[in-house]
């Protein structure tokens, strides 16, 4: 990942915040051939005891699943809004354009689950992203049956992050005058150029000193 003091926050719960707002990550690991592989999948983050742990499911026989059973040292990137930032926008101009974005780096080591944890991530999961215990798509409302034949196919597990890296650029190494020109451009823009300006906005709030 590239790293710059600039484009890094020392506030934890703003990487943590950041990665449940995304949670549909791109999972990547290392077969057994030496070569990698990786799927997009979405995580449950749960915090226990100062520790972070990613929990998901996936299909069996599947090229990365064979490889996370034979490796268990995988890598979760996690993706925000990005564009293209254009130096006709700066001042001074003749200079090189630039892209902005946000992600996170969690590395971690991942280890399967037996079915009983299986039916508790996809419980977990389904009310999680359904949002509403009223549910019609709860996992109360299906048939036993129904749900044990489909976790036939698939294999849970639990990932212990042990690194987070991050990277929120958004022009911070500009001056704020030039930030906020960027920001009038991206609001005229497509949705994630939007995104990114209203995410410049944000940063530029907070690093206006406090009256």
């Amino acid at each position: 990942m590239y790293k710059n003091a600039k484009f890094t926050t020392d506030n934890q719960k703003e990487v943590l915040d950041f990665m449940k707002a995304h949670p549909f990550v791109l999972l990547c690991g290392i077969g057994a051939d030496g070569k990698p592989v990786a799927t997009h999948i979405p995580v449950l983050i749960e915090e226990r005891e100062g520790r972070i742990f990613l929990q998901a499911h996936t299909m069996r026989k599947q090229q990365h699943t064979l490889a996370f059973e034979q490796n268990s040292n995988v890598l979760a990137v996690f993706q925000g809004a990005h564009c293209y930032i254009s130096a006709q926008w700066y001042e001074p101009q003749n200079v090189a354009s630039t892209w902005n974005y946000s992600a996170v780096h969690a590395t971690g080591t991942l280890r399967l689950m037996d079915d009983d944890g299986l039916y508790m991530l996809l419980k977990n999961m389904t009310s999680h992203f359904e949002g509403s215990p009223h549910t019609p798509a709860s996992m109360d409302k299906m048939d036993d049956a129904y749900i044990r034949s489909n976790m036939k196919a698939i294999i849970a597990f639990e990932i212990e992050v042990t690194q987070l890296e991050h990277a929120f650029k958004l022009s911070q190494n500009k001056p704020a005058k030039t930030q906020e020109n960027i920001v009038q451009h991206l609001q005229r823009g497509n949705s994630d150029e939007q995104a990114v300006a209203a995410d410049m906005k944000r940063v530029l709030q907070q690093a206006k000193p406090s009256k």
